[in-house]
């Protein structure tokens, strides 16, 4: 299937006044402007792939140290290495789809010019990410693609098909965009293939600015809502951290690798092992941390996450900051 419809009520604001009214969120669309690159141009893909043919550390393939990793040869660890990548870089790359197809709905729907402008600066964002990922999957991975995980398209069929801006915002901009910019970031410090490390390091530069949308244009609406719709707002950012936190495993790949059922078991469970004991590689620890701390505060700061959601939260392995009611 080469395309899915997703259907939305979504109500168009046809702005009339150009002025500025919110200077921060102007500030922003200033600097997308100012910071936009061309995928064609601006990422280096003439330079060589690495000798040995991986494109991340060893250390980001989950069985990596396990005993059945010390059986492999050294080419089935180079194709999972590869395999393992285009995965993680197809999430990523629906995620950037996502986000396009979301940003368009956004600049419909939000109120003022200054959020309209920014969102359409985003449209522009996403669709560059979408093109670049593919390319690399395309040119630098021999074209491996794997379908949309489960748990990403409900995520994105939510948002999609939310006619309010505020819980879309909610979901993309603090919630996915969040788990984004860590892997992204991971990825970007594991590289083993150059063309990798540029590619994420340009995308960091514009999902900085996504999140920074989130931030200031959230506090006002959760400040103003009724207890109802705080109690709404927070469950659906709950739900949405569920879709993104569990539920992405690169079952395909190690599918290709000709893995039997039950040795992808004995995979999971070693993974399972690995994060109960937190016993991750440096690149993956960080990966956590970042993408806890900086997710958690940041929703913590506006208001979504309280008291009330606790147990769901440490359900997932979330802890929430101290000070929170």
């Amino acid at each position: 299937m080469h395309a899915r419809t997703i259907t939305s009520p979504l109500a168009t604001t046809f702005e009339l006044d150009y002025s500025t009214a919110e200077p921060e969120v102007r500030r922003l669309y200033e600097n997308a402007k100012r910071d936009q690159w061309n995928a064609s141009r601006d990422i280096p893909w003439s330079t060589p792939q690495p000798d040995d043919g991986r494109v991340l550390a060893d250390e980001l393939v989950d069985i990596h140290g396990s005993p059945m990793w010390a059986t492999l040869g050294e080419q089935d660890r180079v194709t999972l290495n590869r395999r393992i990548a285009a995965w993680r870089l197809g999430v990523l790359m629906y995620g950037e789809q996502g986000a396009l197809l979301a940003c368009s709905q956004l600049v419909d729907i939000v109120h003022g010019t200054d959020l309209k402008f920014f969102q359409a600066t985003q449209v522009m964002d996403e669709a560059r990410h979408n093109e670049v990922l593919d390319r690399y999957i395309r040119e630098r991975l021999d074209d491996v693609r794997y379908e949309m995980p489960v748990n990403e398209r409900d995520l994105f069929d939510a948002i999609l098909s939310e006619s309010r801006w505020y819980l879309k915002t909610i979901a993309l901009q603090l919630v996915a965009e969040t788990f984004a910019v860590s892997l992204f970031r991971m990825m970007a410090e594991s590289a083993r293939d150059p063309v990798l490390g540029e590619l994420c390091r340009r995308v960091l530069g514009d999902e900085a600015r996504h999140m920074g949308f989130g931030m200031l244009s959230l506090p006002e609406v959760v400040r103003e809502a009724s207890e109802q719709e705080r109690r709404e707002m927070e469950d659906y950012t709950v739900w949405a951290l569920e879709k993104t936190l569990l539920g992405f495993f690169p079952l395909e790949a190690y599918q290709d690798l000709g893995l039997s059922p039950t040795e992808i078991e004995e995979v999971r469970r070693y993974r399972r092992d690995t994060a109960a004991r937190n016993d991750y590689a440096p690149f993956r620890k960080y990966f956590k941390r970042d993408m806890h701390g900086s997710m958690v505060q940041n929703l913590a700061r506006i208001g979504l996450v309280t008291e009330r959601v606790r147990p769901r939260l440490e359900a997932l392995g979330l802890s929430l900051p101290a000070g929170i009611v």
